[in-house]
């Protein structure tokens, strides 16, 4: 049965450093939770906790509503697939999939039956008698995480299982994880630095800093609406970018805003607005989206700035500017226009103000766009 998790206040320290903050959240039963952030972030450490590999510094984890911090990794029933494959070189890939059955004492015929059932959902079959070496990276992978099926675990554990493929193994091993999950509808906690893997599988994302959770839910919400600035940037490629604000006056209900780098004469964006964005003191930040942007000529814009570089991906186009009052380049995705725009051209910049996002000083988001 799938388990549920249920993770209280949990506190990691070495040395007297903490290194996860007090997380808590919840994972229902057959759930896809991806874990994101950056790298040192605490991802990988929280993950290894729930697996029994690290002691929990203070706090509780629950499965299916029974502490289990003093459990062994084994009495967790967790099935676990690292980064690594760390397969076995001298043995078979039927052999690798059931040596845990082996170390475990289970009968021959029922052990032989786990493996051919695992071998068979994993489409592993016309390798049973191969050794890693004779795999493709990808197969090896699969090796991983057919070890982890036969033991029937009630959650799986990935910690980065993809970092180690090229790009397009790792875009199959997804629809294949993907797959796996729909048919055995297992309770998965899953790690990634890679936001794209995280928008692809997830239910819900947790996305971690510094070892405090930034924001949780699913893909879609947190992309298009992010509590906070560190989210909107990290979820989103290219990521959103960032505008400063001149000047943001408050009048019924609604933000007055001019952004750094416009003429005097452009006239200020009227936004609607969930709080108040000129509470308190410090910079107001606009935040768009590259979908949300279109080129145009220089004169009447929004904002003009220079081209600084085009990435054409084949079926999308992207041009990133130099714009005055931005903090980075800013990427738009181009239409029809993307053959005849070039490196060094003075271009103006014009978004769909009803879609922009704003940020107070603090980071916090006081506007996201109406769905």
């Amino acid at each position: 049965m799938p388990a549920s998790l249920e993770l209280r206040d949990i506190h990691k320290e070495y040395g007297g450093r903490q290194i996860i903050k007090g997380v808590s959240l919840t994972v229902a039963p057959s759930e896809f939770l991806v874990l994101v952030g950056p790298s040192g972030c605490g991802k990988s450490t929280l993950l290894r906790m729930i697996a029994g590999l690290e002691e929990i510094s203070s706090g509780d984890l629950l499965f299916d509503g029974e502490r289990v911090n003093d459990w062994d990794p084994a009495r967790r029933r967790i099935g676990m697939v690292f980064q690594s494959y760390a397969l076995y070189p001298h043995m078979t890939v039927a052999e690798n999939v059931g040596f845990s059955l082996k170390l475990a004492k289970m009968p021959r015929a029922e052990r032989q039956q786990r493996v051919d059932d695992a071998l068979r959902t994993l489409q592993l079959e016309e390798l049973h008698d191969n050794k890693p070496s004779q795999l493709s990276g990808g197969q090896r992978q699969r090796v991983a995480i057919g070890r982890a099926i036969v033991r029937n675990p009630n959650a799986f554990l990935f910690d980065e299982p993809l970092s180690n493929l090229d790009a397009s193994l790792r875009i199959q091993m997804r629809m294949e994880i993907s797959r796996l999950h729909q048919r055995l509808r297992n309770t998965v906690v899953y790690v990634t630095h890679d936001q794209v893997e995280a928008m692809t599988l997830a239910d819900r994302i947790v996305v971690l800093e510094g070892g405090v959770i930034r924001q949780i839910g699913a893909p879609l919400d947190l992309y298009e609406r992010p509590a906070n600035r560190f989210v909107a940037g990290f979820i989103g490629t290219p990521t959103m970018a960032f505008l400063q604000v001149a000047r943001c006056e408050e009048t019924s209900g609604r933000l007055a805003v001019k952004l750094v780098g416009q003429d005097e004469h452009t006239p200020l964006l009227e936004l609607d607005t969930v709080a108040s964005a000129t509470r308190g003191e410090g910079p107001v930040t606009l935040g768009i989206r590259p979908e949300h942007c279109r080129l145009t000529a220089p004169d009447g814009a929004m904002l003009a700035g220079t081209v600084a570089m085009v990435e054409r991906l084949g079926a999308d186009t992207f041009a990133f500017l130099d714009l005055p009052g931005a903090e980075d380049t800013v990427a738009v995705r181009l239409g029809e226009d993307a053959s005849r725009i070039a490196v060094g051209d003075r271009v103006g910049l014009q978004f769909d103000a009803e879609k922009a996002h704003l940020f107070d000083a603090g980071g916090i988001a006081v506007r996201s766009p109406a769905r």
